[in-house]
């Protein structure tokens, strides 16, 4: 398989594994939509780490399939490439990238759709697409600029220029910076402490927070009032508040 699941401690690791670079060609594409729905569905499955090995994250689309693509080929594509990605950026669960080595690309695109991203020293990231010719095509030009501003992601975009993961960190295009060997523990730490969370304040945090950025402040503030309201329905809540009043805070263990 060139993309794979493992399960342990309630963390799920969506593995890319396709050697030498992990390039993203149709077949990785349409694997990372079925597990992305699979860690989506799966109850065990509390916290998401997405990892390329110690090597490379990913460093882009497979560029010998696309130059086989004409414009007909691609309209009928496209679609499904984003709706892979949109499927990892959907799962309602704490999603973090341990980025080693390239993220370029789509690699770059893959990391975006996490909540939180920790590098390798030696991590370069960047969309190198207008150096083909090309735009980002799935979710960069959308989510990059949500998560660094328009100005920033437009630089990265226009030029095409790779960054290294210093300057990654100072545009907020990744989290955290690690000597490379300790990436993924620290990825499985950030993930594992998550799972040990409520669940379902969780994933409501985690849709308030991202259908907020996409619509007007109102319509955003009435997405959280729902789900601030609904969780008071739930046993985590009363666990939560319980905890809190007989042992004082952050001591709740949740199921």
């Amino acid at each position: 398989m060139t993309v794979t699941l493992e399960v342990s401690d309630n963390v799920g690791t969506i593995r890319l594994d396709r050697p030498p670079m992990n390039a993203l060609d149709v077949a990785v594409q349409d694997r990372l939509r079925e597990l992305a729905e699979e860690a989506t569905r799966r109850e065990d499955i509390r916290a998401v780490i997405l990892y390329g090995g110690e090597k490379v994250f990913a460093a882009g689309a497979d560029i010998k399939e696309m130059q086989g693509m004409d414009h007909t080929a691609m309209v009928l594509r496209s679609k499904a490439l984003q709706d892979s990605f949109t499927a990892v950026a959907r799962i309602p669960k704490p999603v973090v990238a341990a980025v080693t080595g390239y993220a370029l690309g789509g690699g770059c695109e893959l990391a975006l759709c996490a909540d939180y991203r920790i590098a390798a020293e030696n991590a370069k990231l960047g969309q190198p697409e207008i150096l083909l010719g090309l735009i980002p095509g799935a979710g960069g030009t959308q989510r990059l600029a949500r998560l660094i501003g328009p100005s920033r992601a437009k630089d990265l975009i226009f030029t095409g220029r790779m960054v290294k993961a210093e300057e990654a960190l100072t545009l907020g295009l990744v989290d955290r910076v690690v000597p490379a060997a300790e990436v993924y523990e620290q990825a499985h730490a950030w993930a594992a402490k998550l799972a040990k969370g409520p669940a379902l304040a969780l994933r409501a945090a985690k849709e308030s927070v991202d259908a907020g950025l996409e619509t007007d402040i109102d319509t955003g503030l009435t997405v959280e009032r729902n789900w601030f309201a609904g969780l008071f329905a739930t046993e985590d809540r009363e666990r939560g508040m319980r905890s809190f009043v007989e042992e004082g805070p952050g001591k709740a263990k949740f199921l």
